[in-house]
């Protein structure tokens, strides 16, 4: 790994990299002439809180859960598919969660990315659609790559068991996903934005649902979505069960979120402010070599599959075509693509097809890839939520990962 091999090559070692006048081809990844004024983001963030040691962590196999999967009375084939999935044990998220979640109970749960949280809710919820299958449930995500992730991972616990589910997000045509709709799914897993449009339409009545999931809620709340989530709330007339979940809930959020559940249960697992599994380490350039001092890693055997933020939609476009045009196997996702390249781009990621991916932050939540070993922060973050989510992509699956933040000197 990159540490392990360049163990002479610390922060200050990163430090030679922009003292020398950089070349102005450049110059269109900075958004602005030498002349102008710089435009930077993420500078309100102390770089200090880019660099970390990885801690020692324990492996799920190395923990000690209260249940395991046969304490919660599951139906048969749903454990099957449990085990099929390589599920052992219950995380502790799921661990403390699961039978509060089966009793009924409003819940908030707060656990750092890639603990388990979307199998907290699936199980449970899964097994309540198995006993009664009159039962509707509505999860929103404020991302597509997150709500397409959410129902692949409800397909994968499925198999055998008539659970039936359907996807509302944008970027997809909504022919199809209306045909989905009124075949009359047990689950409806979508973004704000396109669950309202299909509300306002009629094709989503949002009183039959008695139960309401909103994962990633923090990036909702903070996105503007909260009068479309009241609105959703308001219209669920009878009696529901309100589910949410997060890798991070500041007191400003969770006295919102407060506002939505009835005496809940709020379970947090969080162990650090930031991946624990993570190394992370900054790389001081100048903003003219920014993209000639990536690509020299990036040719770096260690660096084997690498995901790349840069801070808007047009700098990621412009950054993965230039890497494209000198050899890299690379992608890009971002606002302006098509839902179906989107797909196409994150399949090609996770088969290995492509080892680099470029992207905005719509990647930084809900992109749930194991092996990733490094992540780049090309543009620093605009807040640090943001960049604990980015670096969550790596040091996933019990597995050390390797984050850089690029900062100016």
């Amino acid at each position: 790994m990159y540490q392990q091999n360049t163990n002479s090559r610390s922060v200050r070692h990163f430090a030679h990299f922009g003292q020398r006048p950089g070349s102005s081809k450049f110059n269109h990844f900075s958004g602005s002439s030498r002349g102008a004024p710089r435009r930077r983001f993420g500078n309100i963030i102390n770089p200090a809180l880019f660099i970390k040691k990885a801690e020692e962590f324990t492996k799920i196999e190395e923990t000690n859960p209260i249940h395991s999967f046969t304490d919660f009375n599951f139906n048969p084939q749903l454990l099957a598919n449990i085990k099929a999935n390589s599920y052992l044990k219950p995380t502790p998220i799921q661990d403390q969660l699961i039978s509060e979640i089966i009793a009924g109970r409003d819940v908030l749960g707060v656990a750092n990315t890639g603990t388990g949280k979307t199998a907290a809710f699936a199980l449970p919820l899964i097994n309540e659609i198995i006993k009664n299958p009159r039962k509707r449930i509505l999860i929103l995500a404020p991302t597509r790559e997150l709500a397409q992730q959410i129902k692949d991972d409800f397909r994968s616990f499925t198999p055998g068991l008539k659970v039936y589910l359907a996807l509302a997000i944008g970027g997809a045509f909504m022919r199809e996903q209306i045909m989905d709709i009124r075949r009359g799914p047990n689950v409806i897993i979508g973004t704000p934005g396109r669950v309202m449009d299909l509300g306002r339409r009629r094709v989503i009545n949002f009183a039959q649902f008695d139960t309401l999931v909103l994962d990633e809620v923090d990036r909702m709340l903070d996105m503007g979505f909260v009068a479309d989530i009241k609105s959703v709330v308001s219209q669920i007339t009878q009696k529901h069960q309100t589910l949410f979940f997060s890798a991070t809930v500041d007191k400003k959020i969770e006295a919102l979120i407060d506002t939505f559940l009835i005496n809940p249960v709020k379970v947090s697992v969080k162990t650090t402010t930031t991946s624990s599994h993570v190394e992370q380490n900054v790389v001081r350039v100048d903003r003219y070599r920014k993209e000639e001092v990536l690509c020299d890693l990036l040719k770096k055997p260690e660096f084997k599959k690498v995901l790349i933020f840069a801070s808007t939609k047009m700098y990621t476009e412009k950054l993965y075509l230039s890497l494209q045009q000198k050899g890299f196997k690379v992608g890009s996702i971002h606002g302006d693509k098509r839902q179906s390249q989107r797909i196409t781009t994150i399949r090609s990621f996770k088969n290995d097809s492509l080892n680099i991916l470029v992207a905005t932050d719509v990647a930084a939540r809900g992109l749930d890839i194991h092996d990733i070993t490094h992540v780049i922060n090309f543009d620093q973050p605009a807040t640090y939520d943001d960049y604990i989510h980015r670096i969550g992509r790596t040091g996933r699956a019990n597995q050390k990962g390797y984050a850089l933040t690029f900062i100016e000197p």
